[in-house]
């Protein structure tokens, strides 16, 4: 349930405050919500207040899942679209004038943190994303009468596409002040490492995927022999339009082969464009983004679910790709471009690797994959992926950096 104004506060348990960027803007919203998963989860562990910017359609205060959400405001409504519909970094590249956001963006969480901090008894913070969301927890947690640990989580963007001296000196800042630091994949420690942070303070903690109830095989469902299905949002480091340069090939071989395009994003026009001009619009279907219940009859269906990923050219990249084992979990079988995160899924026969940005090796690898009788996937492959267990591991995590005993 959502209630508007109703708060979600218990007194025996520690409070915690959740800053992040993405968020759900509403229960049922196709935006990721990977953050308010982990918060809604973590309830039973902490009395959660999530912090995030606000966006047309959207309440300033809300219940959502037992999660207190407080969404702020950081410039006229109808300007507030920096976050939503791609992504800070991409809606940055794409829009230029949004740079002018950033100021209010910033200060907006900064303020309303502070303000959160003095009137909801917060006792510790989770900051997604290192910049700005750890940098404001730095600097917040140092302040007289404010001190308090927290603990950032980097989730890619952050680390892969905000480049530069002075990034990266703020990402060791940020590291070096919290009390601990968690990261989606090893690949993304490594890059951490590169950069000179401290990393002994750096766990691997991927986010989650609901294997129990929602991303599951269903046998009764039959699948198809010909259809490919592309998940994520539209945008460069998605690799979409690799794979639809691939199609000419696929189709030279299998006619009969239909690729179903699932999300929105700025390179939606640019990708029917180049359907078009490679005459393959006819087997190419673009759905829009669709609820996450509605997901997994998709990946039921697909013979293939193929996730070209490439490096953009900001440096922006995955940084693990839990598509992958939704896909997984629902028994389907995966082709996925082989980057150092995504080496850390294991499909156990079911997943195969291509090099990034490669149009031709993709389709023979999809070809590859489609001429093979379907394997199942062994459930031990992608269990550490679960929910249940991710949240018990942050659960753990927090408490610790914060003091408090399991």
């Amino acid at each position: 349930m959502s209630q508007p104004g109703e708060k979600a506060m218990s007194a025996d348990l520690p409070v915690l405050l959740v800053l992040a960027s993405t968020y759900p803007r509403w229960l049922g919203d196709h935006e990721p919500g990977f953050v308010h998963e982990l918060s809604k989860r973590l309830t039973r562990h902490f009395t959660v207040v999530a912090l995030c910017p606000s966006a047309p359609g959207t309440v300033s205060e809300e219940v959502m899942d037992g999660v207190s959400v407080v969404r702020y405001r950081y410039a006229p409504r109808r300007m507030e679209r920096l976050v939503s519909d791609g992504g800070i970094v991409e809606n940055l590249r794409r829009d230029r004038w949004k740079l002018l956001l950033i100021p209010g963006f910033v200060l907006g969480q900064a303020w309303w943190a502070w303000r959160l901090m003095r009137t909801r008894k917060i006792q510790f913070v989770h900051a997604h994303w290192l910049i700005p969301q750890g940098l404001i927890a730095a600097f917040l947690t140092s302040l007289p009468g404010t001190h308090m640990p927290y603990v950032v989580t980097s989730h890619g963007a952050d680390l892969f596409a905000l480049r530069g001296r002075m990034l990266d000196w703020l990402k060791r800042f940020v590291v070096r002040r919290a009390a601990a630091v968690t990261v989606v994949s090893g690949a993304m420690r490594d890059t951490l490492r590169n950069i000179g942070a401290d990393t002994s303070k750096v766990a691997v903690l991927p986010m989650g995927v609901d294997l129990a109830t929602r991303f599951t095989p269903d046998h009764d469902v039959p699948r198809a022999s010909n259809e490919l299905l592309f998940v994520g949002r539209l945008v460069e480091k998605k690799g979409l339009r690799h794979l639809i340069q691939a199609m000419p090939a696929i189709l030279q071989r299998r006619p009969d082969v239909t690729l179903t395009i699932v999300g929105f994003g700025p390179e939606e026009a640019a990708s029917r464009d180049l359907a078009e001009a490679l005459g393959v619009s006819a087997n190419v279907s673009f759905v829009g983004a669709v609820k996450q219940e509605e997901l997994p009859a998709l990946y039921r269906r697909a013979a293939v679910f193929v996730a070209p990923f490439v490096q953009a050219a900001s440096g922006d990249q995955e940084g693990l790709g839990l598509v992958l084992v939704e896909a997984l979990g629902c028994g389907c079988r995966v082709v996925v471009s082989d980057l150092p995160a995504t080496r850390e899924v294991d499909g156990s026969g079911s997943l195969i690797r291509v090099p990034p940005g490669d149009p031709r090796l993709l389709a023979e690898s999809i070809l590859a994959s489609l001429d093979h009788e379907h394997s199942p996937v062994p459930p031990v492959a992608i269990k550490t992926f679960d929910w249940s267990s991710r949240a018990a591991a942050y659960a753990t995590l927090l408490r610790s950096a914060m003091g408090v005993r399991h």
